[in-house]
């Protein structure tokens, strides 16, 4: 049979398979209910923690906006009625759902069909304070043929609940980076939802190193056949942190992939780092290939990695279909491979760290973000594996 846009929808229709970890997408928060804690998708998240997001207080405040636009980039406002009617994707979790009943309006960053630039569309928001509850909605739509990176940059502090949508359209190139960089008393909350058109390829980078619990969840579905999907994270615990990325691919068009790498690494008593990886494949998704990878680096004692792959499999005509969880110390035999050439010990940890990060940072493919991080990386480990050397 030969594959078009009305035969995938068709299939669709009677294909409602529904993943166990992601709760059907709905506006209405009756369908997304306070959580108590024991739900899967809740129990590694210390509710108490969040400081009241998910009571859906109403709020005026919110954060400063800096942005850096190349020609042809807009930047507007628009309602959350426009904001659906555009094809926002639907909240699957209660604080994505609160974002878009409470944020008051949306954001719509356009990027024009055909549009390609190697200057980076720059967003940097900015907290003044933890009293203040922000929610956030914002859709970047990104047209046809178009070749785009997009960085979020997010500083300071507060208590951010925000929904987000990439739509991305036929035959596109996008490179997205979110950068979670708060100050240490900061609380987020983030669903980034990709929507990848026919043939389209996506790179969506999830950093987090800042803030006191950060929840994010990264949603890619497809439009049609053709779409890929890359999705890189790297994180870094410090002492009593709670940092938390959930992944879902839904593979709900033939002939698709997705690529899911995160690495992380913990350090200093109560750092807790959380990953939650799922791909379902849909009966329609023949031909489809996918793998999931999640590796932790464990620094200091005290500390706590939780890491659980998932693939739920509904046809088994598939190009491939894989994942891959690992959690351990420094490995000895580096160690020992370096101190035995003369290089101190703490010098041979850090080079360790880094040669553990750096494949995963020289895929960002960004310059100027790729020498941030290795920076950062490097302010972390004074914190704790060389504040003695």
């Amino acid at each position: 049979m030969t594959v078009t846009a009305e035969n995938v929808s068709a299939a669709l229709e009677v294909d409602r398979v529904e993943s166990h970890l992601n709760p059907p997408a709905s506006y209405d928060l009756a369908d997304h209910p306070l959580p108590s804690g024991r739900e899967e998708v809740w129990r590694f998240t210390p509710l108490k923690r969040l400081r009241g997001i998910l009571d859906g207080e109403a709020s005026d405040a919110s954060l400063a906006w800096e942005t850096t636009l190349p020609e042809g980039v807009t930047l507007s406002t628009i309602t959350a009625a426009e904001a659906r009617e555009i094809g926002e994707v639907a909240p699957n979790e209660r604080p994505a759902a609160l974002s878009a009943s409470l944020s008051g309006g949306a954001t719509l960053v356009d990027v024009p069909a055909d549009f390609a630039s190697d200057e980076p569309i720059v967003i940097r928001l900015t907290g003044s304070s933890v009293d203040d509850l922000v929610w956030g909605q914002v859709v970047y739509r990104v047209g046809a043929h178009a070749r785009a990176t997009i960085v979020l940059v997010h500083t300071g502090s507060a208590r951010y609940s925000a929904i987000q949508s990439f739509l991305v359209g036929d035959g596109a190139n996008v490179n997205v980076l979110s950068l979670q960089d708060w100050d240490d008393d900061a609380v987020h909350l983030g669903r980034d939802a990709i929507h990848v058109g026919r043939d389209a390829s996506v790179k969506h980078t999830s950093v987090s190193f800042g803030g006191d619990l950060v929840r994010m969840h990264a949603n890619v579905d497809y439009a049609g056949p053709g779409g890929n999907a890359e999705l890189l994270g790297l994180y870094f615990a410090d002492e009593g942190q709670h940092l938390e990325h959930r992944l879902f691919a839904d593979h709900n068009a033939p002939h698709t992939t997705s690529n899911v790498n995160y690495k992380g690494a913990l350090q200093g008593d109560g750092a807790h780092t959380v990953w939650i990886g799922n791909v379902l494949i849909r009966k329609v998704a023949e031909g489809i290939e996918t793998y999931e990878e999640n590796r932790n680096l464990i620094l200091t004692d005290g500390t706590q990695a939780d890491s659980v792959p998932n693939l739920e499999i509904e046809t088994g005509e598939i190009a491939g279909a894989g994942h891959a969880s690992a959690t351990a110390r420094f490995d000895d035999e580096q160690l020992f491979y370096l101190r035995s050439r003369g290089i101190p010990e703490k010098e041979a940890q850090r080079l360790v760290v880094h040669g553990f990060f750096n494949d995963l940072i020289r895929k960002v493919g960004i310059p100027s973000i790729e020498e941030q991080l290795l920076a950062t990386v490097e302010a972390e480990l004074a914190k704790n594996v060389l504040k003695d050397a």
